[in-house]
């Protein structure tokens, strides 16, 4: 080998740098004292000064207040002492977390001020060791799952191409994971809003089981009001990396003395399961849904190639209504939405107590039959949405899907929403790139409480080589 291929050699198995390593990595590296919670931090903080002009992803930053906290952590460590897992990691949150110390908007103008403590996951993150440096841009109230654009803060690009939307309305948590600015977030998911913007930009999302993370200190309005989003929403982690998802997830699960629709449940890392012994279910589209030729094939390689690996693969969905699927999840979602804005006109019988006690009996049905399903199949896997990303464009705008023109707010339906109805998990895994060289995921969905299941079936995928793994943007 001459002198250049040697240098060549060693070029392309060159150590990562501090933003490219999964949180995990980078924590074992403060461990050992490789590298200082500073230089950490500093990194970040350079990487998000060189692109964020590019991508809006990152909107409110407090250098000064991580700077401490890195000081602090170093000076730990230093002593001998490990806070936890996270210790002297740097990340961000979607703004719609409180934050002590930092600005929050949820990207609307009545609710920007600066938060005095901590919701419940950005405690648990600190107390995991964690420095949380800033927010990530959103939707305004975050209410658009397609992208991320406010009155406050602008418009959030997607780094492998800023012509187009990241997602919404975690776009800035995904775009941000993405170009490497922070190795996790924590998300927002009642239309498809973590695993929509995780499928756009190439990375994981997991939107949980229903109950498991404490809303606590998220979407927190100036004056006390009822909190009307008690179902179908989640907060649930954003990664590079499957193992960072398990650990956020298992940081942020669980009841907080607050948030009293969430149970005990423990969520451990589970035992591995070879492909031969999984029994999955596939849907390259749902009925009625318009997916892209490009991720429908995604899906499908995915399934051949893991029943050749010896799973049991059948192409199969729960008999269900769909329509009346679609219908109580759009009744549902008008009462939450009704309830956060009083002065929404909607019909009489949604004001009822009874109304509500009937939608959530035919919720309960529902959730059922997909539970039945599960009986016979580990997971199924489908598309995580009907296209990849898509150009900026008026909130509304309709997008095209291979020709056809589809409306805007149906690229959630029901390959997303029909999980938030039922409240199960769905996870969101990189499946490569289309033919656009954009990113393409898949989606994998179980029971409930199967959430660590599904991370290791993904898992399993990856290294039989069917899932590529995360792929970073050219030019991050």
């Amino acid at each position: 080998m001459t002198t250049t291929e040697a240098d060549a050699g060693r070029a392309t198995t060159a150590a990562p740098g501090p933003c490219e390593l999964p949180a995990r990595e980078l924590a074992r590296w403060l461990r050992e004292r490789r590298l200082s919670a500073g230089e950490a931090l500093d990194a970040h903080l350079e990487l998000i000064e060189r692109h964020n002009g590019a991508l809006n992803a990152v909107v409110s930053l407090n250098p000064s207040q991580a700077r401490e906290q890195a000081d602090a952590a170093d000076a730990a460590l230093a002593r001998g002492e490990n806070r936890g897992p996270l210790h002297g990691v740097p990340i961000t949150l979607k703004d719609a977390h409180d934050v002590a110390g930092l600005r929050t908007t949820v990207g609307t103008v009545p609710l920007d001020r600066l938060a005095n403590e901590d919701g419940t996951v950005a405690a648990r993150l600190r107390a995991a060791g964690a420095i949380i440096i800033g927010h990530t841009n959103v939707a305004a109230w975050l209410a658009d799952p397609c992208q991320s654009v406010n009155p406050v803060f602008g418009r959030t690009a997607n780094p492998w191409d800023t012509e187009r939307t990241p997602g919404g309305s975690s776009g800035g948590a995904t775009a941000a994971v993405a170009a490497g600015m922070t190795p996790l977030e924590v998300g927002s998911d009642l239309t498809g809003s973590i695993r929509l913007p995780a499928h756009f930009c190439g990375v994981y999302g997991l939107k949980p089981t229903e109950h498991s993370v404490a809303f606590t200190g998220f979407f927190r309005q100036p004056v006390r009001v009822p909190r009307p989003v008690r179902i179908m929403s989640c907060l649930g982690p954003i990664a590079r990396d499957l193992g960072d998802l398990e650990l956020a997830l298992a940081i942020i699960a669980g009841p907080d003395g607050h948030d009293s629709d969430v149970p005990p449940v423990p969520f451990v890392s589970q035992p591995r399961r070879p492909l031969r012994d999984l029994r999955l279910a596939v849907a390259p589209a749902l009925p009625g849904v318009r997916v892209a030729r490009g991720i429908q094939q995604k899906v499908e390689r995915v399934a051949a190639q893991a029943s050749d690996a010896g799973a049991r693969v059948e192409d199969r969905l729960p008999d269900v209504e769909w329509e009346a699927f679609d219908g109580l999840f759009g009744d549902l979602l008008g009462a939450i939405l009704g309830a956060l804005d009083p002065d929404a006109e909607l019909r009489d019988e949604q004001r009822t107590l009874a109304w509500y006690f009937d939608a959530l009996e035919r919720r309960d049905e529902f959730i059922a039959v997909w539970e039945a399903f599960f009986q016979d199949f580990d997971a199924l896997i489908l598309p995580p949405a009907m296209t990849s990303a898509f150009t900026h464009r008026d909130s509304g705008a309709p997008v095209e899907v291979d020709g056809d023109t589809v409306s805007y707010w149906e690229l959630p339906h029901r390959l997303l929403t029909a999980f938030n109805l039922t409240g199960l998990p769905g996870l969101a895994v990189p499946a490569g790139l289309n033919d656009d060289g954009l990113p393409a995921g898949i989606q994998i969905v179980g029971p409930r409480w199967s959430d660590m299941r599904l991370m290791s079936i993904a898992r399993e995928l990856e290294e039989a080589a069917i899932l590529p793994g995360f792929q970073r943007p050219p030019g991050y």
